[in-house]
């Protein structure tokens, strides 16, 4: 599955979960928390201009029909913790994050909101969820597994 396709179908998951979050609240604009623990805001990753193109694949133009609450941890670690309380406070209808200590802040921080993680570490060996059949709480999401299918994919060749 190709990047592209991987984060639309991402960006898919979190739309439902936001509109489940809804359901009760019609005409609400969905409203997104997406944290990254690295990065800046003046210099994003690549996979958010992919993501973004999946909101508008499925009809979504951020600031019209959808607000997506960018935040950046730029590094320090210290300031998730605030960040996912200011996106609780903004009452999101979904958290997404692809870092494993936001993931923790945001399981601190909510049992109410779904939070939606996209991370490369298993999420059961780590402790964020109880497994992967049954994560307990609100937990949705993909974990790339890209390198071991590259390291298989060597072996192979």
């Amino acid at each position: 599955m190709n990047k592209k396709v991987f984060l639309s179908l991402l960006a898919a998951l979190i739309l439902v979960s936001a509109h489940l979050a809804n359901a009760q609240q019609p005409k609400k604009v969905p409203r997104i928390g997406f944290l990254f623990g690295v990065g800046d805001p003046s210099n994003p990753p690549p996979f958010v201009e992919a993501f973004r193109q999946g909101l508008r694949d499925l009809g979504y133009v951020e600031g019209k029909n959808i607000v997506v609450e960018y935040r950046y941890a730029e590094g320090d670690l210290d300031r998730i913790s605030n960040l996912v309380a200011e996106l609780v406070r903004l009452k999101v209808d979904v958290l997404v994050t692809p870092n494993v200590p936001a993931i923790r802040a945001a399981k601190q921080a909510t049992k109410t909101i779904p939070i939606v993680m996209l991370t490369n570490v298993d999420p059961v060996a780590t402790g964020i969820v109880d497994s992967l059949a049954r994560p307990g709480g609100k937990y949705h999401g993909a974990r790339q597994i890209h390198d071991r299918i590259k390291r298989k994919t060597a072996g192979i060749a």
